[in-house]
């Protein structure tokens, strides 16, 4: 059975993943161990150490507090949390950071305002 925390961790890894455009196959090459080893982690099936979680937040540029943040919160958000995990909405935030950044404000003020009149 899956601990929650073991899989809100599985799925901070697949966002970051995500974020940089990295596939499971380069993460887990990386890091040194199989693809399905990575498939595993962010399923919450299998917990990763100490040290593995080291080694994957160094491949991924990130600190290893960065898997933990919003914890708490999954308490009492829901699955608001979720949103990330969708793969569509990753691959609309990894497009939108990939747009120069003034047109990037220019964008997301019109999403604000598409949103107010929504």
């Amino acid at each position: 059975m899956k601990h929650p925390v073991d899989a809100h961790v599985g799925k901070r890894i697949r966002h970051r993943r995500w974020m940089v455009g990295m596939t499971q196959q380069q993460l887990a090459d990386k890091v040194g161990i199989k693809f399905q080893q990575i498939q595993k982690y962010e399923t919450g099936m299998n917990r990763v150490s100490a040290s593995r979680l080291w080694d994957v937040a160094d491949t991924l540029g990130v600190s290893i507090a960065f898997f933990f943040e919003g914890l708490a919160d999954t308490k009492t958000s829901g699955d608001l949390g979720d949103m990330m995990a969708d793969k569509e909405a990753l691959e609309l935030v990894r497009s939108y950071y990939s747009i120069p950044e003034a047109q990037r404000r220019r964008l997301f003020d019109l999403a604000r305002v598409l949103s107010d009149a929504a």
